[in-house]
Order: structure tokens, then sequence, then C-alpha cells
């Protein structure tokens, strides 16, 4: 399948274009919606899952999946645990938490964009070994102070350093 070098999921699972499901949907390893689903989609817990919204698609209530690609519509908020992919079409009316994000040119997201904390994400290696923003912006700060505390050399105490 398209996806399966990516995860290691494939699809499948297929909610064709004239379905319409009314409730809530829970599925795990990977499902595509061309329909519509008013209800939640939330995925197995302690599984794999990727959920894929075609343009056709659309969701009227929260999605919370580890890796959602969406080019359709969804109508609440949206939680991806892994990776969010916003395609072209894509349009979230609702708040987004994500800890991955890859948003295309012509994506909408009507609500906050809100990263998950550390300790909220699973599967994000690089993320976890980076050194958290904080401390980085710190020791940026920190020597931006002490330029301007010492004198250039060769300055007289009294002359600012330039």
């Amino acid at each position: 399948m398209l996806f399966s070098k990516k995860k290691g999921l494939s699809i499948d699972t297929l909610i064709g274009e004239d379905s319409v499901i009314d409730g809530d949907l829970v599925f795990a390893g990977g499902l595509r919606l061309d329909g519509r689903v008013r209800g939640n989609v939330t995925a197995a817990p302690g599984k794999p899952s990727m959920l894929v919204v075609s343009e056709k698609g659309m969701v009227e209530g929260e999605i919370s999946v580890g890796h959602l690609v969406l080019n359709g519509t969804v109508k609440g908020p949206v939680q991806a645990t892994d990776l969010l992919e916003l395609q072209p079409h894509a349009r979230v009316l609702g708040d987004v938490r994500y800890a991955a994000l890859e948003m295309h040119q012509g994506a909408l997201v009507e609500g906050r964009l809100m990263p998950l904390v550390q300790g909220e994400i699973k599967a994000l290696p690089n993320l976890l070994e980076a050194a958290p923003a904080a401390e980085v912006t710190e020791a940026a700060d920190e020597a931006a102070v002490t330029d301007r505390a010492t004198p250039a050399a060769g300055a007289h105490p009294t002359e600012k350093a330039a």
C-alpha cells in the first residue's frame, strides 16, 4: 500500500464516499475515510494507528489517533500523538494537538495549534534527545548579558562596548 513504507502500517479498512456513520468509531491499524462520520473517531489504545481522511471525507466530532493524514474536513478537536499531516485541502474547525506537524500550503485550521508536551509524546525519539527549548533560550540570554557586561579590550571603563 501507499503508506506501508512510512510507518509499517497499511490501509486495511475503507469507509466509502457514500457511507455515513452516526456514532463513535474505534479502530486499530489503518483506516481510510472517504465518507462522513458524525461522532468521534478514536484509535484503540496501545495499538498503532493511521487515519487518512480524503478530500471527500468529513468528521463531525473529535479525532484522536497516532498518525493522521488529513485532506478533508474535521468539525471538532484533533489530536495526533505521532504525526499530523495537513494536506492542501485540509480544514479543521477546532483545536489541534500534535507531536509533529506537517502542514501544506492551502491547509486551514480555525482553532489553536498546540504541541504535545514532552511527557505526552510517545514515538518521536529525535525530539526526546534534543535539548529543551527553555535551556537553549536561557543559554542565549546568558551569553547576551555577558557580552554586554564585559567592556571591549582596550576600552575605557566608562565607555560602552561596541
